[in-house]
């Protein structure tokens, strides 16, 4: 029987500080019918990332804000339940941006589809997704690491730093990251293979990251900002190589002032931000090396996946404070 409903969440109102859950609303709405060229897909999975704090502001920022009242934007992967667009067929895997919803209509233009036998569909949502071309981008592009040197990852446990750091391993680099907890670092060293890795929770962290790194740091991937990359900033060797992708530490308001900014005059270091969706020519080279690596087994990956849609606006708000473990998705399989 074809459904006549879904659900999905929107945007009630825009958080001041931490996110809250009277910031969403959960709504049934009608299935849409697609289009000319349009399809109906029916979304397995939900991608949950940082970026989205930002967009809930309406602060001028790199991208539009999301709209009050409308449905909360992000990535999704799920199945084609109906085509008017001669690229896809009804049982198609794709992924798109359907956003906090079961089901979505999109422009056959907007969706690409995916190849399952290999690689599951929930990572396309990850490693061969955006954090992982996140990841690929800021290494290759901007860190520009040379065997040998040593890269520094924090946030080394997540979607985006995991993919860092192996990546770095792969080109013959000394691998360190930051996370936190001792569950975090075991996981950074014993399964994806970094050579060492900092608690940040663990009170240590300019001494600690002394000990990790005695040859100091070539290149940087930043996810975080606040104290973990002030601490890493007297450890820059001459002429590093900074790749400055998120700044998560300061998204609710945190503090996210540099400190040792002179750092970066002395060491000579070059600091770059950048957008990974402003660099769409060379997605189709990184998604397709980092599938390959992905189907090879030569890269890993860790899943938080909450339950269903009701469970969104709990696990985004633990994303944003480090309480998921990997890549923080939502099933909307049922």
């Amino acid at each position: 029987m074809t459904r006549a409903t879904y659900q999905r969440i929107v945007l009630a109102a825009r958080p001041r500080g931490q996110v809250k859950e009277e910031n969403f609303r959960l709504e049934s709405v009608s299935v849409p019918v697609p289009g000319a060229g349009q399809v109906l897909v029916r979304n397995q999975f939900l991608s949950l990332d940082p970026y989205m704090r930002g967009r809930m502001s309406d602060a001028k920022s790199y991208a539009p804000p999301q709209a009050l009242d409308e449905t909360m934007l992000g990535a999704t992967a799920g199945e084609v339940v109906e085509s008017n667009h001669p690229g896809f067929a009804a049982g198609d895997k794709v992924v798109g941006m359907l956003g906090w919803a079961e089901m979505g209509v999109a422009d056959g233009a907007t969706l690409r589809k995916v190849d399952t036998r290999k690689i599951a569909l929930s990572a396309y949502l990850g490693v061969v997704g955006m954090p992982g071309m996140t990841a690929w981008y800021g290494l290759n592009h901007i860190m520009l690491p040379k065997a040998g040197e040593t890269i520094l990852v924090s946030a080394a446990s997540g979607a985006v730093g995991s993919v860092v750091g192996q990546l770095a391993k792969l080109k013959g680099c000394r691998a360190v990251g930051i996370a936190g907890g001792p569950d975090k670092c075991a996981y950074v060293v014993d399964e994806l293979g970094f050579d060492a890795c900092v608690d940040y929770k663990a009170g240590k962290l300019d001494a600690d990251l002394a000990v990790a790194a005695p040859a100091g740091i070539d290149a940087l991937f930043e996810n975080v900002g606040g104290a973990c990359f002030d601490a890493a900033l007297p450890l820059l060797n001459p002429f590093s190589r900074i790749a400055l992708c998120g700044l998560i530490a300061g998204y609710s308001g945190g503090d996210v002032a540099i400190r040792n900014i002179r750092y970066l005059l002395t060491s000579r270091v070059s600091l770059r931000g950048f957008i990974v969706t402003e660099h769409p020519d060379l997605w189709p080279q990184g998604l397709g090396e980092l599938g390959a690596l992905v189907a090879e087994g030569k890269i890993k990956y860790r899943e938080s996946v909450a339950p269903n849609l009701a469970a969104a606006p709990t696990a985004f708000i633990g994303l944003l404070s480090g309480k998921n473990f990997g890549k923080q998705l939502v099933s909307l399989a049922a």
